[in-house]
């Protein structure tokens, strides 16, 4: 196996012992609830109706997000539109996909905002060519995959983000906004994000995690990778042979229960095992940081 294929890079592992767990459990519950914390599991809802508030939800948070732009009287001098484009794709996640990793908060609005940083960023960039024009299809492409890496490695992947990113470039209204957009994105941002905390919270549970679904007092992730023990056929050999008597002796009852655990252990080698507190993948099985993220949001609503 090449050696990159072994790299890996998890930034919570730096980030998470300074952020401080959830709040909610010690405020009052009526307020806590609009908050997404939950003392027993949500009720199931069925599938239409999270469809009517979905409708409800995406209408009323761009509307809010367009009202909202009309009244702002920095916005005008600025040229900043009604509302920007990528606010669209989030509605949909935000309200409709709400237990998707890619539509908590964090990634909700951190990648809204490191996309607003470096699409105007490489905007400005090109800006400095004579030709902008003709060659701002290729900043659009580079501040589309600089804001894609930049939020995989920040765990802060919003699929709407990639389009902020690229209209901050190529879209002739936006540039002339310039570094303004970032705190565009970020009022949108929050205003939608009201909107969900409000309709979301109604029939359903919004967010299902604020930072990380992980439990913050623990030192350790609640993923956890099951290792496999396979011995050499030599060695295997060898321990199937014991001498009475010696330190390695042991009795037919206790070979018998070791041969049962490695069997037990053998068939379910390839299962993926989700438990209150821990989830359990085999080592052999990749899964994107998305995956590992939504396997341990199972795990915290269990």
């Amino acid at each position: 196996m090449p050696i990159h294929h072994r790299w890996n890079f998890n930034i919570d592992r730096f980030l998470n012992p300074f952020v401080p767990p959830p709040p909610w459990k010690y405020v009052p519950y009526p307020v806590s609830y609009w908050f997404g914390y939950r003392k027993t599991k949500p009720a199931d809802t069925g599938n239409l109706m999270p469809i009517f508030w979905a409708f409800l939800g995406v209408f009323g948070a761009i509307a809010m997000i367009e009202a909202v732009s009309k009244h702002v009287a920095s916005f005008a001098p600025h040229h900043v539109p009604n509302i920007v484009g990528s606010f669209g794709a989030a509605a949909v996640l935000e309200f409709y996909a709400i237990e998707s990793p890619l539509a908590q908060p964090r990634n909700a609005i951190m990648g809204q905002v490191l996309a607003a940083v470096i699409g105007c960023g490489v905007g400005k960039l090109f800006l400095l060519s004579d030709n902008f024009e003709e060659i701002k299809w290729l900043g659009g492409a580079l501040a589309c995959a600089s804001a894609t890496a930049v939020m995989a490695l920040t765990k802060t992947v919003h699929p709407p983000a990639g389009a902020t990113a690229l209209l901050a470039v190529v879209d002739s209204t936006l540039i002339q906004v310039g570094w303004f957009l970032i705190p565009v994105m970020l009022l949108g941002c929050t205003l939608m994000l009201g909107a969900a905390l409000l309709i979301n919270n109604l029939e359903r549970r919004f967010p299902v995690y604020w930072w990380t679904p992980e439990d913050l007092r623990q030192p350790n992730s609640l993923f956890r990778r099951r290792h496999s023990k396979k011995k050499a056929p030599e060695a295997a050999a060898d321990e199937t042979k014991p001498e009475e008597g010696s330190e390695r002796y042991v009795s037919d009852l206790e070979a018998a229960t070791d041969k049962e655990a490695e069997t037990e252990d053998a068939k379910h080698a390839a299962d993926i095992i989700i438990k209150p507190g821990h989830v359990i993948v085999p080592e052999h099985v990749y899964l994107t940081q998305e995956e590992q993220q939504y396997l341990e949001t199972l795990c915290k609503r269990l």
